[in-house]
């Protein structure tokens, strides 16, 4: 932390002392921001901008020039690792990502090759070692990845889904085929991101975005188990990094994620913050957890419901100020100007 400038997030997600509650928020670069939406008409389509270094280099650091953000957060997207397995991603407008090469069989899962973050996926790599560059200790980097469950169901159902009909009829028909899709997944994140940390990433966070359409039994077998693999095999030749650890819907389940070895749980907006921390304590600390709508309404209601948040946490460590997922693309960049004013405002006094 030594060699920061502002260092409030990691001692936030440690459980330190801070002067007020760092802020930064899920996919802060990106199409709210005028600036991003000219390099992505530069660079022809959002992969061609996920693979220059320099563009994403660029787009990383768009949203620290505009806002006194507490990071920077790699620009980059979860399905890379399936991209690099040979999956084929692209990117349709309006329908999201799809994948050329869906996993169907046992065959196509027995296919499935580990790739080397530092040849496949060099690409970040690059990116990560350029941002730490660029950054000067301005603020910490976060490096991320999808969680196991959450990227299997892109790569089974070939692209986003209502319905999960293909990734469940697997885990129920063929489980041990779902737990080898899986294992291969983990041992792939784990490798990936054990990379970020090595190219400068300083703290580290696991996307759950689907882990919330499984049933409790389910969520512990096929999703948690194995961030908690990510997270054991991270500690053990980074202890000093950080992890946040966010299931979308997880909110049932909060007392197991936080006994997994992780650092911090990420919120969404579905569980009111004081409960959250009635129940798991001082074990880890929370971040969020902000509907991301509120920042449609008028700056004083944008106010009031930092305020109230902010209230609910209290005072102490442990708060980190987000979102309960990623900024709209279609909010106003003034909105979320005021928002990390309001943050920056109310929560000098539950830190004295």
């Amino acid at each position: 932390m030594s060699e920061l400038k502002n260092d409030r997030l990691i001692r936030a997600l440690l459980r330190q002392k801070v002067d007020q509650t760092p802020i930064w928020v899920m996919r802060q670069a990106g199409r709210y921001l005028p600036e991003y939406r000219q390099i992505r008409e530069k660079a022809g389509s959002f992969m061609n901008l996920c693979q220059s270094p320099e563009l994403a280099c660029e787009v990383t650091l768009q949203p620290l020039e505009r806002y006194p953000l507490d990071a920077a957060i790699l620009f980059s997207d979860i399905l890379t690792i399936p991209d690099a397995m040979g999956l084929g991603l692209y990117f349709t407008e309006g329908e999201g990502p799809k994948f050329k090469n869906p996993i169907r069989t046992e065959k196509d899962i027995d296919a499935l090759a580990i790739p080397d973050p530092e040849v496949e996926l060099r690409y970040v790599m690059d990116a990560v070692r350029l941002i730490r560059s660029e950054l000067a200790g301005r603020v910490p980097l976060i490096g991320f990845a999808g969680s196991p469950w959450t990227i299997a169901t892109y790569m089974v159902e070939g692209g986003g889904t209502k319905f999960f009909a293909n990734t469940k009829t697997l885990m129920f028909d063929r489980p041990e085929l779902m737990h080898r899709l899986l294992d291969k997944l983990a041992i792939a994140t784990t490798e990936y991101l054990k990379a970020q940390i090595a190219a400068g990433a300083q703290a580290i966070m696991l996307f759950d975005t689907w882990g919330g359409m499984l049933t409790r039994r389910d969520y512990h077998e096929f999703s948690l188990a194995y961030m908690k693999k990510i997270v054991g095999q991270l500690k053990s030749v980074a202890p000093n990094v950080p992890i946040t650890l966010f299931t979308k819907g997880g909110a049932l389940w909060l007392e197991s994620m936080a006994d997994s070895g992780c650092d911090a749980l990420g919120l969404d907006w579905t569980i009111n913050i004081a409960d959250a921390r009635k129940r798991v304590g001082n074990s880890v600390a929370l971040q969020g957890n902000m509907d991301p709508c509120v920042l449609y309404a008028n700056p004083n209601r944008i106010e009031e419901e930092v305020k109230l948040i902010l209230a609910d946490y209290g005072k102490g460590c442990g708060h980190i100020f987000n979102l309960g997922h990623g900024i709209h693309p279609t909010i106003d960049p003034d909105h979320m100007g005021h928002l990390i004013e309001s943050v920056q405002t109310h929560s000098r006094q539950y830190h004295q």
